[in-house]
């Protein structure tokens, strides 16, 4: 992916995204830095500040998605290994426990001393995060694995500054009476993160419940483990109390689902598909009715009316489908052109897509890495035959990249329709699709007309219109002429089936906490 400051240099503004402002800084650094030692990847569960191994004894490899091949076992949380981190993040935010009884300013400088020791780290969690999720590192401007621990180390920083600042408020009610509110914390908070951010995505559930006073056990999804599991000796390291932050390695149906299930969790939070997230709220109601906030898929519209500069419409068009391989929940699958500029658009959507380079993530220049695994590589190949068996015309890509590794061809189709079934499901994968409109009533009426409503973009040189247009759109975030900007401070999260509840921004914090109100009687004449 082109990087946006190049891109926006062009256009005579500002870059859109944070994922490019730390990037040049750190590029030749990872560009001259070698493999992992695999040998030294830590790969044991976290569980009271210690790292042990399954109770069951149990392990599961993890794949290097641009070779096939194995990079290492991790032990496998099982049911007996949830319990018992459950247990230690309880006795952590038992009243009276060093947790507990921590100021905000104490939990405010344990999550900046955090942060410091992964930006300290932060070469190589670049690498074991491309290693391991196959992403490209992020040279010369690039999106990578460089952008997203920029991006996480601007989280942690971001909600240590809310540890000490989560305050109520005084309510002046009827009578004589005292009323005020509290913030008090969650209490044992369960989150299940997906594979395609790891290093972000637990960032973004991680910082803001510790900044509220949560405990926290952590299930990573066992296609990516490895970067949490390191995010944890820093934990260690970090001094927080044994029994805050858990880490469990494990697979949805056996840890995923007993977490969630779990009597004693009061909380989870889910990040992943719509299927799944129907599954942790049936396992929440029918154990506690605990707290639920999920972050789920999307077929995010991306909207481009003949007023925009055509170059740079592409340039966001291809970011919004094109980063991180396709596999982004918010990713503009769905690309709404106006029959005015429709073909020059289209001519140049196919040349910048024919012209991305895929590759492994130790490769210069690399655009493109692979899919995540082998369903996901064999599903997005299903759709790609899909599009072309339902009469979308195939104007690049369409098949697999190369021979080993689980790489597909940046793929475009045009002439799509919304009855397709490219422009109806999430595919997650490098395939855009381009469906072309007349009016700004209709583009509007068709980009609500999904079961989604996480993302949406917006390229036009009129201003008035695109926030008029964004304003009718049902959808959590709106980027208008930019895409992809996950500033910490932005709340991000979805309409209808794409969930509800929010991450980062000072919105992320409602999900972390409880409002309690106290109320206490006056003497005296009421002043």
């Amino acid at each position: 992916m082109q990087c946006l400051v190049a891109q926006y240099q062009k256009a005579g503004s500002k870059p859109a995204s944070p994922f490019h402002y730390s990037q040049a800084k750190f590029c030749k650094m990872v560009s001259m830095s070698t493999l992992l030692d695999t040998t030294k990847i830590e790969t044991r569960l976290f569980i009271n500040n210690e790292f042990v191994d399954s109770l069951a004894g149990k392990a599961f490899d993890t794949i290097d998605p641009a070779t096939e091949q194995v990079i290492c076992s991790v032990q496998e949380a099982g049911a007996a290994d949830v319990d018992k981190a459950v247990s230690a993040a309880k006795a952590a935010f038992a009243l009276g426990s060093p947790w507990r009884s921590m100021d905000g300013t104490g939990r405010r400088d344990l999550i900046l001393k955090l942060a410091d020791l992964i930006e300290r780290d932060r070469d190589y969690l670049v690498k074991l995060e491309s290693l391991d999720n196959g992403k490209p590192l992020g040279h010369e401007g690039q999106y990578g694995s460089t952008g997203d621990v920029h991006l996480v180390i601007q989280c942690y920083r971001y909600f240590a500054g809310w540890a000490d600042k989560l305050t109520g408020s005084t309510i002046p009610v009827d009578g004589n009476i005292f009323c005020y509110t509290r913030k008090e914390p969650m209490g044992v908070c369960g989150c299940i993160i997906p594979w395609n951010f790891p290093l972000v995505m637990q960032a973004w559930k991680l910082a803001p419940a510790l900044a509220a006073g949560c405990t926290v056990v952590l299930k990573t999804s066992e296609k990516t483990p490895l970067t949490a599991l390191y995010i944890s000796k820093l934990v260690q390291e970090a001094g927080f109390p044994p029994g805050v932050v858990n880490t469990l390695s494990g697979f949805g149906p056996v840890a995923g689902k007993h977490l969630a299930c779990h009597a004693d969790v009061d909380k989870i939070a889910f990040t992943g598909s719509t299927a799944v997230g129907r599954m942790i709220e049936g396992y929440a109601s029918n154990s506690n009715l605990k707290t639920v906030t999920l972050e789920l898929g999307g077929k995010s519209p991306m909207i481009v009316f003949d007023d925009a500069d055509v170059d740079v419409a592409v340039s966001l068009a291809h970011t919004a489908l094109f980063l991180n391989q396709g596999q982004c929940c918010c990713a503009g699958s769905r690309t709404f052109v106006q029959e005015g500029i429709y073909d020059k658009f289209v001519a140049a959507m196919v040349k910048k897509a024919a012209a991305v380079k895929v590759g492994g993530c130790m490769e210069a220049d690399i655009e493109q890495g692979p899919q995540i695994d082998d369903l996901q590589f064999q599903k997005v190949l299903g759709y790609l035959q899909k599009g072309q068996d339902e009469g979308a015309t195939l104007a690049t890509g369409g098949g697999r990249h190369g021979t080993q590794g689980y790489f597909v061809q940046p793929t475009v189709f045009t002439d799509v329709t919304d009855d397709m079934t490219i422009a109806k499901e999430e595919i997650f994968g490098p395939v855009l699709s381009i469906l072309k409109f007349k009016t700004d009533f209709e583009v509007i009426e068709r980009a609500n007309n999904s079961s989604y409503g996480l993302a949406a973009g917006i390229c036009s040189s009129d201003t008035a219109r695109a926030i008029s247009v964004g304003h009718q759109l049902r959808v959590g975030t709106v980027w208008i002429n930019s895409y992809d900007n996950f500033d910490a401070a932005a709340p991000f999260g979805g309409y209808k089936q794409s969930g509800h509840g929010r991450d980062k921004g000072e919105a992320a914090l409602d999900g972390w906490v409880q409002t309690k109100c106290v109320m206490l009687p006056l003497a005296g004449p009421k002043a």
